[in-house]
């Protein structure tokens, strides 16, 4: 029997945080046994997950992103703006590519910021169609080509009971990526993906994976921290439609372009 449950969201930014509270149908479930994050401090543990680094921004703070190309990074829409909604301009990030202990594999300026079209910035009433649109791209100055730095396939969404992992870096773990090796997907409403993962402030942008023929390969980008029958929960963008759209403004942008798309930072999880 398909039950409705309460889905309690918070939004933050700098200066103010936003509650929010919306009906998700995840029905009754089970779940696989959660494992526990894991650090990737060393060379050995976080072999083959490279790909993976902090974005940086010039004013403090940071999300994790992935590279799904040799110059694009995908990560979450709200972490390229500002608190009043404006897009934050290239020259604000730097992508870290499999920072450890204060060394990444690759540095790399942003040259254009892409956010999802229909992401809209401070907007009062959340609900799961902006998380849904949650998604950005960041181009990066420079391809990253080096054997050691493989970008990431992407495939469609996972199903409901799936086995997926996350990597990530968040508050207290900043300097080492994390890997949860797995969690459980819970639900789907309207392109969300609600997920039992372990995230925190940071963790915003950070890549949702499964594995399927020995290829870890994303099926989301964390969005924000929820409550479910008063557990948390992560909630996932689901990668479908909304990262066509996203390529689809990529291509359309002429050579040069700087940045386009609007919005606002609102959850850093």
């Amino acid at each position: 029997m398909r039950r409705t449950d309460l889905i309690r969201t918070v939004f933050r930014t700098a200066r103010k945080a936003v509650a929010v509270t919306v009906m998700l149908g995840v029905g009754t479930f089970a779940t696989a046994q959660d494992t526990r994050l894991t650090s990737l401090a060393s060379g050995l543990d976080g072999r083959g997950w490279e790909a993976v680094g902090r974005i940086d921004f010039a004013s403090g703070g940071f999300c994790t992103g992935a590279l799904i190309r040799e110059d694009l990074v995908l990560t979450a829409a709200h972490c390229v703006f500002s608190d009043s909604g404006e897009l934050l301009p290239p020259d604000q990030f730097k992508f870290l590519a499999g920072l450890r202990s204060g060394r990444a594999e690759a540095y790399r300026d942003v040259r254009a910021v892409i956010a999802h079209q229909d992401f809209q910035p401070n907007k009062p009433d959340r609900t799961t169609t902006d998380i849904a649109n949650d998604l950005a791209l960041l181009v990066l100055s420079q391809p990253i080509r080096t054997t050691r730095i493989t970008p990431f396939p992407v495939m469609g969404r996972p199903t409901r009971g799936d086995e997926v992992g996350v990597v990530s870096y968040a508050r207290g773990r900043e300097e080492n990526p994390s890997l949860q090796q797995v969690c459980s997907v819970l639900g789907y409403q309207d392109h969300v993906i609600v997920l039992s993962c372990n995230v925190d402030f940071g963790a915003s942008g950070a890549p949702v994976f499964v594995l399927r023929d020995g290829v870890a390969r994303i099926v989301s980008v964390v969005s924000a921290m929820a409550t479910l029958r008063d557990e948390p929960v992560a909630l996932g963008v689901s990668l479908e439609a909304p990262l066509a759209q996203l390529m689809g403004q990529l291509a359309d942008e002429p050579a040069g372009a700087r940045a386009l798309g609007t919005g606002a930072k609102f959850v850093r999880p």
